[in-house]
């Protein structure tokens, strides 16, 4: 029986190990990857959460210096807690977006939008070289969703101030939202969805026709 309850121990403390800080094995997995791939010059990243890893962003954009560093469900506390192996390599850009999984599991906007500012800050702090983009949260479609977040007001509100602290910080904002939206509502367009929050690929071609320009300035 002592054996057998040491191995049970045992079990438990190896696979609760990657948990201990307290974020979800995935995460932890996805970290552990970006940290063995290797620094590059130029590098331009993208950060954020399920959003930014559903795409190909290289390939859209049609540039190997591009890496894709985004983490499904991830928030700002996690882009926060791993932000040191994307400043790391210095990058040339980041493209942020975040925010949604937070406010969808009860973070208030208003710390939304605080650890927003405090990512790019960090980003400045640590790479002063960086040019960070952050980008606006996106609608999402409710009716479509298996488990509505009824967020939109939050989503807009994050949006209008992030916006506005950009300019008065020297940051560049990009306005997503208002090219995916239905016009004179909150809610994302179901011609580019398929579950109410993901892209598709033509959504994502679009996305990626609204930052080329970013991508491509010296």
């Amino acid at each position: 029986m002592k054996t057998y309850l040491f191995f049970i121990v045992l079990f438990v403390c190896i696979n609760g190990y990657g948990q201990s800080n307290g974020f979800s094995a995935s995460y932890n997995r996805k970290v552990s990857m970006f940290k063995q791939l290797p620094d590059t010059r130029h590098e331009i990243i993208f950060l954020g959460n399920s959003l930014t890893a559903g795409a190909e962003w290289a390939e859209l954009l049609q540039n190997p210096k591009v890496k894709n560093r985004g983490i499904s469900g991830d928030t700002t506390k996690g882009i926060l807690y791993r932000l040191s192996e994307v400043t790391s390599s210095s990058p040339d850009k980041v493209f942020l977006l975040i925010g949604l999984n937070d406010l969808a599991t009860g973070v208030a906007k208003e710390k939304v939008f605080e650890n927003i500012c405090k990512i790019a800050e960090q980003i400045r702090k640590d790479s002063p070289r960086t040019k960070v983009f952050i980008q606006s949260m996106l609608p999402v479609n409710d009716p479509l969703r298996e488990s509505p977040i009824k967020k939109d007001d939050e989503i807009v509100w994050v949006n209008g101030q992030v916006k506005e602290w950009c300019s008065q910080n020297n940051f560049t904002f990009i306005d997503l939202y208002n090219h995916f939206v239905i016009p004179g509502s909150q809610l994302l367009n179901p011609v580019h969805t398929n579950d109410g929050g993901h892209f598709t690929g033509e959504a994502y071609q679009i996305w990626a026709g609204i930052i080329k320009d970013y991508v491509k300035r010296k």
